[in-house]
């Protein structure tokens, strides 16, 4: 079955109800990105929280409308937070999101986030060779960077997602959303979006306030790579590099606004 394309009104009014709720989003993100995923977060109207103690992480899970479990810089204690928290989450009702880093290259976190996957979180978003990785696949990949193609790993998406129960991204030139029975396809974005660092965890962070919105989360995952895709285009025509693209990628999230632009 083709996927579909997501339909823009769909995509205009999940980012009216995201303004509107200001998802408190519970940020377990990797060292490198925790201020760019912030300002993202703020951008578009989220409120970004960024607490790691295991304690304190337990706690704050419950508090918060959604979690995300970013592995990138993963050690053994921050593993311990994490779990702690993404079953503080569950126990309260609140939905959580993993974003994959590098699973695949390195066997300490491949080994985590099989672990988590058995926690049920609501969303899994990752690049073609994390998701591959993640539904017991051989792939590629080279840490952080995909050697596979988003619609080569769909077929696995889908399998993720009907053993975890999660909505599945896999992002890269086309984004593919699904829930192992339905599919959409998000295009956008730019070459230049793999030249900064956090981009993808940034997206990670909006789909994990994504679901905290209420009705079909599927079209609210996808509604959320549409945003940073439409951003990434926007920024890109008012940017002469990386250097620029940053201010420019903030601003247009900033001003994202209905349907028409959308």
């Amino acid at each position: 079955m083709q996927p579909d394309l997501l339909d823009r009104a769909q995509t205009a009014h999940a980012l009216q109800q995201f303004r509107r709720h200001s998802p408190l989003v519970h940020c377990m993100t990797n060292d490198v990105v925790q201020t760019f995923t912030a300002n993202v977060l703020l951008a578009l109207g989220a409120s970004p929280a960024m607490v790691i103690d295991r304690d304190e992480a337990q706690q704050f899970s419950a508090i918060a409308d959604a979690l995300l479990i970013n592995v990138g810089t993963l050690t053994r204690e921050r593993a311990d937070a994490m779990l702690a928290a993404a079953e503080s989450a569950n126990a309260a009702g609140k939905p959580w999101t993993l974003d994959p880093v590098a699973v695949g290259v390195l066997s300490f976190r491949t080994q985590f986030c099989q672990q988590l996957l058995a926690l049920h979180p609501a969303a899994i978003r990752g690049n073609a060779s994390e998701i591959l990785a993640l539904a017991g696949v051989s792939a590629g990949g080279r840490g952080v960077d995909t050697t596979d193609t988003a619609s080569n790993a769909l077929p696995a998406a889908q399998a993720l997602a009907r053993q975890t129960g999660a909505v599945v991204a896999v992002t890269g030139e086309v984004d593919y959303i699904t829930d192992g029975s339905r599919t959409l396809m998000v295009t956008g974005g730019d070459v230049l979006m793999t030249r900064v660092v956090g981009t993808g965890c940034a997206l990670s962070a909006v789909v994990a306030a994504s679901c905290a919105l209420q009705g079909d989360r599927l079209a609210n995952v996808a509604a959320a790579c549409a945003w940073l895709g439409l951003a990434g285009s926007l920024a890109v025509a008012n940017s002469n590099g990386p250097g620029s693209f940053t201010p420019a990628f903030l601003d247009a999230l900033y001003t994202l606004g209905g349907e028409d632009s959308l």
